[in-house]
């Protein structure tokens, strides 16, 4: 074969290549410590989960940065929506050339709707910053396949967006008079961020987002560190619970006027606080011994301080909902993002993400 030819064949063989790639649904990440696959491993931050024991039940069983035992909610939509693989943090050093048509994970823990929230954390990539980066990745891809193939995997891509929990707990209730008790009342504090939230929102959307999967906050009263820090005997905290009560009904509502201004059903919001409320209530139903003691930590309900080497731990994650003070067990994530595929409008409002599939593999 000539030089010429084996150059031509170069070329249509990497040309075949980069269209199987973009016909495959990229998936972007962006929000907190629920969703981070790793982020904050490059920054000079306390919100890091790289080292032991997180990560045990990972199939490296390692540490990566997912604020879980093994799988975070991301890695397994990514599974669900027939991923080769999850999408790669956003600053790492791995994630160029074809990785990149995979989409990428922009989420770094500690970040909320507002920007002096998680200050305590110094370094971090916050909300805006996300949504920066994510316009930076796609002029990289742009230099890849073109303008036109970024702006169709842009639009035909899946998102998922995690906000709002960090707002109450490293913030509005992070110290008994935060700045932003002082300045509003709880419930003039949730309309704030939601129209706060709605900015975000219509952003993502102008940046050609056109399925987004926003997750309301889970209880975060029944959390295992707020039981032991603000619960009484053993029951939820509730300021917080109150506080979650208000956000997701506003947030739910919020969505849907959005979806009406645009003519289309672009955001979807996704009520995890009912799938944890039934782990909590019921946790023998889900197979669960219990949904209030976190399977690492100290303390009561090992709801205390992080989850390192020195902590309790439990010998088997599966049975307990919680990983962490904060975040669930790799078991309870698979449940959470069953719900998100398969459940009805009162954990997915206006469709599952079944539907949605079904939907938008329909229009193709």
């Amino acid at each position: 074969m000539s030089p010429h030819c084996r150059i031509l064949f170069a070329f249509f063989f990497a040309t075949l290549l980069v269209v199987k790639r973009v016909e495959a649904r990229a998936f972007f990440v962006f929000g907190d410590s629920l969703v981070d696959s790793g982020n904050n491993n490059y920054l000079a931050t306390t919100a890091r989960a790289d080292a032991p024991p997180y990560g045990l039940d990972y199939p490296t069983h390692r540490a990566t940065g997912r604020f879980s035992n093994g799988f975070n909610i991301p890695d397994l939509i990514s599974q669900k929506i027939g991923g080769r693989e999850s999408p790669l943090p956003y600053l790492s050093p791995a994630l160029n050339g074809e990785r990149l048509l995979v989409g990428a994970n922009f989420a770094s823990a500690g970040v909320g709707i507002l920007n002096d929230t998680g200050v305590q954390f110094v370094n971090i990539i916050r909300i805006g910053q996300q949504l920066a980066y994510f316009q930076q990745y796609q002029e990289r891809v742009a230099a890849l396949i073109g303008a036109v193939e970024t702006e169709r995997l842009v639009n035909q891509a899946l998102i998922l967006i995690t906000l709002g929990g960090n707002d109450f707990v490293n913030n509005y209730y992070l110290v008994p008079v935060s700045a932003r008790s002082r300045q509003y009342a709880i419930q003039d504090y949730v309309p704030f961020i939601i129209s706060e939230y709605e900015k975000i929102l219509v952003r993502l959307y102008e940046l050609g987002a056109r399925r987004v999967l926003v997750t309301g906050t889970g209880p975060l009263g029944c959390v295992p560190a707020e039981l032991a820090m603000r619960g009484r005997n053993g029951e939820c905290s509730v300021e917080l619970q109150r506080a979650a009560s208000l956000f997701n009904p506003q947030l739910n509502q919020m969505i849907l006027r959005v979806n009406s201004e645009i003519g289309a059903t672009v955001f979807i919001a996704s009520n995890t606080q009912i799938t944890h409320y039934d782990f909590f209530n019921s946790p023998e139903a889900f197979g669960f011994v219990t949904a209030k003691v976190a399977c690492c930590g100290q303390g009561p309900f090992n709801g205390l301080g992080l989850c390192t080497p020195l902590s309790n731990l439990c010998p088997n994650r599966d049975i307990f909902a919680f990983w962490d003070a904060f975040h669930p067990s790799e078991r309870a994530n698979r449940l959470i993002v069953n719900q998100m595929f398969s459940g009805s409008v009162e954990y997915m409002n206006p469709m599952n993400l079944s539907t949605i599939m079904a939907l938008d593999d329909a229009q193709t």
